[in-house]
């Protein structure tokens, strides 16, 4: 008898807590090009966001004519050349490789979901991505140069060398950062900003101390985290993550777990999971222990 009444007790806890669990929201990760391990960086943020979120996350990898992983910087996705690329997701997760593809009408489709009120979340050469006009000096909001940046809410249009970044928190009193720290990478690139919009929401901030030609050192800062508003539409951003043991570290998915019920304006207790046992996905692990 009283095991029966443990095992009740037990189906009726696990019952509630079936109950309690939210519809998990729908991520879509877009994936490719130029530079980056993009046949594990994909897999490695599905692991660890669904670990940490009430989240089920998709994933496309850009292909080329052969049907062969894509690694140019002209990179394309077949799913974005139709209207409704982004239906019946809640967040595309952008962290394509795509400095060379420069056709206004293929950018501006992208950027009609996100106008339609799907939230993004942009990762590391995301921000290097779509670069229609004019991109090496500051641009203006809303003009035809600044298409992709209007998104972004920050524009870059280069990175320093691979070296550790230490990342400290400008925004202590942010609910993406509030209950996370600053701690220093492995070696990263760290991307400039040449022109803060208005609309950003700086978060986190990156400093690399840099070798000179002469010996001497230099140390240079920037934004590396921050939200943005593009209409009404929430954007979350970080250009942390070139690497696959940066991606997979469990402070960095903490953050982009963060930022992207943020986007999505779910961050509460409701769609956090508790902390998961073992933080860092199962396909990080070879990579953690190289770094």
């Amino acid at each position: 008898m009283k095991r029966l009444f443990a095992g009740l007790l037990a189906l009726a806890a696990l019952t509630q807590a079936h109950a309690a669990a939210p519809k998990p929201l729908r991520a879509l990760i877009i994936a490719g090009g130029c530079c980056h391990d993009y046949a594990m960086q994909p897999m490695i943020l599905k692991e660890g966001l669904e670990a940490r979120a009430y989240i089920e996350v998709d994933y496309v990898v850009a292909v080329d004519a052969a049907q062969k992983p894509d690694k140019s910087t002209k990179a394309k996705f077949a799913k974005y050349e139709k209207p409704d690329w982004a239906k019946g997701y809640d967040v595309i997760i952008h962290d394509e490789c795509s400095a060379d593809v420069k056709d206004v009408e293929y950018v501006k489709n992208i950027l009609a979901a996100h106008k339609a009120g799907v939230a993004a979340v942009n990762l590391h050469c995301a921000m290097h991505s779509y670069r229609v006009g004019e991109f090496r000096a500051p641009v203006m909001p809303g003009s035809p140069d600044a298409l992709w940046f209007d998104l972004l809410g920050i524009q870059s249009n280069a990175h320093g060398p691979q070296v550790p970044i230490q990342v400290t928190i400008a925004d202590a009193g942010h609910p993406v950062t509030k209950p996370l720290s600053g701690w220093t990478t492995i070696n990263e690139e760290l991307y400039n900003n040449i022109k803060v919009f208005p609309t950003a929401i700086p978060m986190m901030k990156g400093k690399q101390v840099i070798k000179q030609k002469d010996g001497t050192e230099k140390e240079v800062e920037s934004i590396v985290t921050w939200g943005n508003v593009y209409g009404t539409t929430r954007v979350f951003s970080s250009t942390l993550g070139h690497n696959n043991a940066t991606v997979g570290d469990p402070r960095y998915l903490d953050m982009v777990t963060r930022g992207l019920l943020w986007s999505c304006d779910k961050l509460n207790d409701t769609y956090l999971k508790p902390t998961p046992s073992d933080p860092v996905p199962p396909s990080a692990k070879q990579f953690l222990n190289k770094k």
